[in-house]
């Protein structure tokens, strides 16, 4: 807030920062357009090219040429203003997230899934958590309580990316299919239970009784903060002035999830969580008139998204390159691969589903995302991860959701193989 405070009136500083965030949207744009090119879903090539600008204009340039770009007064603000972006879109995230786990209620098979591609990548998490013990790898351990560096490590090895395989689903007419349906479902319920997980590591990280009990009281203010958001949006009042003034009612919102999750992070939790309980909070269901208003606010959260990406890019990855070992950048990408793959074509041959959706609802499971990058910052910001960490974990969240696609394709190819020697066979048979 001070960084905004000494902005205004600052002419040269307001041109310099709309320059800055002109240039990281343009820079966005690319990573959308070579994402589509390589047939990728376009939020993975504004995350990976954003990622690598700023390291990318180190290596080219040196560092003098980034801080002359993007000097401290100016990064403070831009930092700012992808938190901001971070929280806006998390608003409508976690809303989506709310009203769908609601409804979603998995039964049969697809409890059995959420079993499988909850508990297998909860292992493998605790697995990858170990090895970095055993290998005394200080930089990647850092200094937080031991329960709460596992268990936000094991946390962020479940998470899959639910509106990144909504809009692979989509583009590819999947969305109704059975492995489609089940994923969907399953990933829902799944992302649910790790931003419960993602709390309890958080309040843990504070590594002492009188810490946990601050960390509760500080999520007790937040759920008081929803209930008062939930039941103040269902008067009549809002609900009529909503649908007469929807502009105004999205402001409204935004600023709520702005307050609530400032005062979540001065209470020494991460504003992440803030918003997302204000998210979930919204009323939701197809009549209900938040519904614009909540879109607004995501849709420009993920406009400033980019921004996010480019201040992650700088703080964590220029500095934790030299100090990540390639043991632990090849031990996150296979246990990640490992353990959400195995336990959701596991967790869906048990409940009853063929090979071939099993295979495909493995391969949806492993997506994660940008989601993945929101539950990184979280164990960033309340220190309980370290730089090399995320940068491992990260590579591990853009390998694993780059390869659905193709995996995807190669399925598909090999079906329609089978399919095609089958109606040979048949065929000749019939001939004979």
């Amino acid at each position: 807030m001070e960084s905004l405070g000494s902005l205004i009136g600052d002419a040269p500083r307001i041109a310099h920062v709309t320059l800055a965030l002109a240039v990281i949207l343009l820079i966005a744009l690319a990573g959308r357009a070579l994402a589509r090119m390589l047939r990728q879903p376009e939020v993975i090539g504004e995350i990976v090219v954003g990622l690598l600008s700023g390291p990318a204009v180190i290596a080219l340039f040196g560092r003098p040429a980034l801080d002359a770009a993007l000097p401290a007064p100016v990064f403070d603000v831009i930092k700012l203003v992808s938190q901001a972006g971070l929280v806006l879109f998390l608003v409508g995230l976690a809303h989506k997230l709310g009203a769908a786990s609601a409804g979603a209620a998995p039964r049969g098979g697809t409890l059995r899934v959420v079993v499988g591609a909850l508990v297998v990548p909860l292992l493998t998490g605790l697995a990858l958590a170990g090895l970095v013990l055993a290998s005394d790898d200080d930089a990647a351990r850092g200094s937080a309580p031991l329960p709460a560096f596992v268990l936000m490590v094991a946390v962020s090895m479940s998470i899959t990316a639910v509106p990144v395989m909504a809009r692979i689903l989509a583009d590819r007419g999947r969305t109704g299919t059975p492995a489609g349906q089940t994923a969907l479902a399953a990933a829902i319920v799944i992302d649910a239970v790790g931003w419960l997980l993602l709390t309890l590591a958080i309040s843990l990280g504070k590594g002492s009784l009188d810490g946990v009990l601050h960390s509760l009281r500080a999520l007790a203010f937040g759920g008081l903060c929803a209930l008062a958001v939930r039941y103040g949006l269902r008067t009549r009042i809002a609900r009529n002035g909503c649908v007469r003034a929807p502009r105004t009612a999205a402001v409204f919102l935004g600023a709520t999830a702005l307050a609530v999750a400032l005062a979540m992070e001065h209470l020494g939790m991460t504003a992440i969580l803030g918003a997302a309980l204000v998210g979930m909070a919204i009323p939701g269901g197809e009549d209900a008139p938040w519904e614009r208003a909540v879109s607004s606010v995501s849709r420009l959260g993920a406009a400033l998204a980019p921004a996010f990406f480019v201040v992650t890019g700088v703080t964590v990855l220029t500095g934790s390159f030299a100090d990540t070992s390639w043991l632990l950048l090849t031990s996150a990408v296979v246990l990640g691969c490992a353990g959400k793959g195995i336990g959701s074509y596991l967790g869906a041959r048990w409940g009853g589903r063929p090979r071939g959706t099993a295979r495909r609802i493995a391969v949806l499971m492993n997506t994660r995302g940008l989601t993945e990058l929101i539950a990184l910052q979280a164990g960033l910001s309340a220190g309980i991860l370290t730089g090399p960490m995320v940068l491992a974990l990260i590579v591990m969240a853009l390998t694993t959701t780059a390869m659905t696609g193709p995996l995807l394709n190669l399925l598909d190819r090999g079906e329609s193989r089978l399919t095609t020697g089958a109606f040979a066979v048949a065929t000749e048979s019939s001939v004979r």
